[in-house]
């Protein structure tokens, strides 16, 4: 991958807030230059020191007093110099843009025609009936909604978390996407673009519901395809069982849609606060853990092995949704268990609930949003200190550079943005806005983890179909696991090197899927974060 002498955020940088970049080579003064080579800023270095989870020895160029609109590019007095980069209101725009449409290209169950796709279009895929795991005789259609990842499967508490993503950033951040049009085939429509996107994965969670409110697992084959197009595979699609955590996620996400859609169609969102109900009571009349992944199924698990925070999540947002006291006190039985109530991520949600409950529903028990509030500020603090130990900013501990590491980065600033929205707590902004140009570029390869966006940025994701369409570009939007000090692949062992520091543990290989896979849930709390920071702009 190629190296910028000077790191910054190969998109760019808002007129407001703090606007840094990283050398890592001794130097004295910089200079901020417009694209004729005129100096239109000049500032000191200041020397950092050594960065332990980077093995840099990092300088700071700190340029955050200058706000004039323009495309700029910095050298330092010991010859560095940094890709070219904009200065502006709502920079990262077409960055939304694009990882949000990226969920249009992973579509399932329809081809991508060439009006909305261009070269990335293909024919129709996983439309024949799925056969039901536990009895070969029962066919369901579950065609529709998103491939979850670099695979064809379709995961329902995948699905939901993403969801989730989504939904609240349109609801907290509504005039970010009522400008958007991404180019789908709904554009235009009566539901703003993401809603309409969403509605392609709503729709088959509906179909994931069992007649007694049940939600199936997974839909999925039995083993992963091999590098083929998504019309090309064409093995048997199999229903997996129940589980409680699916039937929980779902609750909840409907619910949340719920609320949603009703302004924009009134009988979509009775459709999905019925399905909800019917989860609830499910859930109810099931109150312990049901998951059973069968082993001869070798696609993903998404396994957890509690459903504590998933029922919690979906007792906050039926009460959201409804009212309906029966699901406050659910709800607050749920807390006597033990989870993380900021976390917000597939595998633990119990923040997603605490997030509609601040919002909505706080007046019924200011005591409670406010120690939900206390949860998300703390941590928050505690994410800043660790932002304020690293060289570039990021908000990542040692075991944060994990699988899917990209994830957590974005889900760290999803906690600073709630931080500033929610609790009032403005400093956070900086914060938040810093994980994305991490994402962005700002880091120790000075490589940017969203494809397409910025020069030295992901080509060549672990993805089926990226791999198998013949087309070197790869599909915008789509955002990489990102560094992994824990590589599980053969390919991802052999490219990093034993000692290799967690924040470069990474390489841009379509072989090294605990690198470099993409997603439906690494993309979503990007998509958040960066309509959080477009809409702190206005």
């Amino acid at each position: 991958m190629k190296k910028a002498a000077i790191f910054t955020d190969l998109i760019g940088y808002e007129t407001i807030g703090r606007k840094t970049a990283v050398l890592t080579s001794q130097a004295q003064d910089f200079t901020l230059n417009d694209i004729n080579g005129n100096s239109v800023f000049a500032g000191k270095v200041t020397h950092f020191g050594m960065d332990k989870l980077s093995g840099d020895d990092v300088y700071i160029a700190d340029f955050s007093g200058f706000e004039d609109e323009g495309e700029y590019y910095i050298t330092a007095d010991n010859g560095a110099v940094s890709e070219r980069f904009f200065i502006g209101k709502s920079v990262h725009s077409k960055v939304l843009d694009d990882m949000t449409k990226a969920f249009y290209y992973l579509r399932c169950g329809c081809g991508l025609d060439e009006k909305h796709a261009g070269k990335f279009s293909h024919g129709r895929c996983h439309t024949e009936p799925a056969m039901l795991w536990e009895d070969h005789s029962v066919s369901l259609d579950v065609s529709g909604g998103w491939h979850d990842a670099g695979d064809y499967g379709r995961y329902v508490t995948a699905g939901a978390c993403a969801l989730a993503h989504l939904l609240y950033a349109y609801e907290m951040f509504p005039r970010t996407f009522d400008r958007q049009n991404i180019n789908i085939p709904e554009s235009g429509g009566v539901l703003p673009d993401i809603l309409a996107e969403c509605k392609v994965e709503l729709d088959w969670l509906l179909k994931m519901q069992r007649a007694d409110g049940a939600v199936y697992h997974k839909a999925t084959t039995a083993h992963h395809a091999a590098f083929i197009m998504p019309e090309e595979d064409t093995a048997q699609m199999y229903v997996l069982p129940i589980s409680s955590m699916a039937t929980a996620d779902h609750a909840a996400v409907c619910a949340l849609a719920a609320r949603i859609y009703k302004k924009f169609e009134e009988e979509y969102s009775a459709k999905l606060l019925s399905a909800a109900e019917k989860s609830a009571q499910w859930l109810i009349n099931n109150p312990d853990f049901y998951f059973d992944n069968p082993k001869e199924c070798k696609t993903g698990t998404y396994g957890e092995d509690s459903d504590k925070d998933n029922r919690f999540w979906a007792w906050s947002e039926l009460f959201t949704a409804t009212g309906n006291e029966k699901y406050h006190d659910l709800m607050k039985t749920a807390l006597k268990d033990s989870f993380p109530i900021t976390a917000l991520g597939y595998g633990s949600v119990g923040g997603l609930g605490a997030l509609g409950y601040m919002l909505y529903s706080g007046s019924k028990d200011a005591a409670l949003s406010d120690t939900f509030k206390k949860a998300f500020s703390d941590e928050a603090h505690r994410l800043k200190t660790i932002a304020d130990s690293c060289g570039y900013g990021a908000a990542m501990d040692e075991k944060s550079y994990c699988w899917g590491s990209s994830m957590n980065l974005m889900k760290y600033a999803m906690v600073f943005a709630i931080s500033d929205k929610i609790c009032g707590e403005r400093k956070f902004y900086d914060y938040a806005a810093q994980q994305l140009h991490v994402l962005l570029g700002l880091n120790a390869l000075g490589f940017s983890y969203v494809s397409g966006e910025g020069e030295n940025s992901m080509k060549n994701p672990h993805m089926r179909p990226t791999a198998a369409d013949g087309i070197d570009e790869c599909i915008p939007g789509l955002v990489s696991g990102g560094p992994n000090r824990y590589p599980s692949d053969e390919a991802a062992r052999k490219l990093i090197k034993k000692g290799t520091p967690p924040m470069k543990c990474y390489a841009d290989d379509v072989g090294a899927y605990s690198l470099n896979e993409i997603t439906i849930y690494w993309n979503s709390p990007a998509v958040f974060t960066a309509a959080y920071i477009i809409d702190s702009e206005e």
